[in-house]
């Protein structure tokens, strides 16, 4: 049986996939010490072909096809076929380091009881990626390297693992969250509630390939709040509410802005030139998100 496997949800991301498999395929790990577990929502760009041609040379790959309804879904369908007791989340968009598996592996046999959390970094298009993967220093952090212990808001599944019967245990992903975002935090509070503890392991470290239009941005930003709404629904307690930024405050501020369409206008035309511009319009599309979601019920 294999030490860890690999679930990776895709649809139609063979421009990338192709590409992350063979960093996964070369790890300082042997063949039969990890599976990589393909969980595709029946893409229709040559991802089964590609597959398929690929599993014939490398038998510790497998394509799970199906209909799945979402991320949520489709990593639900590799942890229920993982063979091995830990379990590593990667999307079809992320380059692994060649020790990241090892590095995870390492961790758990440390102790049980934890959930691990490593290093994405970001990364515009394949060319940064081998840059920033040679030289460390242009890497970045999003926590301090001294950091040991995160909270739930940072059990993001681009980089992380966890034992297959804790996951079972906390009832693996919430597949109603079937929009953008917080399927993976929504698990995490979930584990953490249950005193799984989710540390931090700046060594194991992945590369997350993504140049995000403004404009896709500001939908992604709408579709995270819708999904803030559906986890407060979830989890109606204060820390959810604070830790995601649906307070009264954010929620009056939106109203206020509103109601001030000039106002607005100006912040949306300097936001492709400023920054702070930048983030309180995607703020206020976050917010429009929770209201729309709250406003259904």
């Amino acid at each position: 049986m294999p030490d860890i496997s690999v679930v990776i949800p895709t649809y139609n991301r063979l421009d990338t996939l192709s590409r992350v498999l063979p960093t996964l395929l070369g790890q300082d790990l042997e063949p039969s010490q990890y599976e990589l577990l393909v969980c595709d929502s029946n893409s229709t760009d040559g991802t089964a072909e590609f597959l398929a041609g690929i599993a014939q040379t490398h038998g510790n790959i497998r394509h799970l096809a199906g209909p799945y309804s979402g991320r949520a879904a489709a990593r639900n369908a590799g942890i229920a076929q993982a063979r091995s007791g830990i379990v590593l989340f990667n999307d079809a968009d992320i380059f692994a380091s060649r020790d990241l598996l090892s590095t995870h592996l390492r961790r758990h046999r440390t102790r049980t009881g934890i959930a691990v959390v490593g290093l994405e970094v970001q990364v515009r298009d394949f060319e940064e990626y081998e840059y920033k993967r040679d030289h460390p220093d242009a890497r970045g952090h999003l926590h301090p390297p001294s950091r040991r212990k995160l909270s739930w808001l940072y059990f993001l599944t681009g980089n992380a693992s966890v034992r297959r019967e804790d996951l079972l245990r906390a009832g693996c992903f919430d597949e109603s969250f079937t929009g953008y975002g917080h399927e993976d935090l929504e698990l995490g509070y979930r584990l953490q509630s249950l005193g799984i503890e989710i540390v931090y392991e700046p060594l194991a470290v992945n590369y997350h390939c993504q140049d995000v239009a403004y404009g896709d941005q500001k939908e992604k930003m709408r579709l995270a709040g819708r999904s803030t709404a559906r986890f407060y629904r979830k989890h109606p307690h204060a820390r959810v509410m604070f830790n995601l930024g649906m307070t009264p405050l954010s929620l009056w501020a939106h109203s206020a802005l509103t109601r001030m369409p000039l106002l607005l206008g100006a912040i949306a035309r300097s936001a492709e030139r400023s920054r702070l511009a930048r983030e309180l319009l995607l703020q206020y599309h976050y917010v429009s998100g929770i209201k729309e979601a709250r406003d259904e019920r």
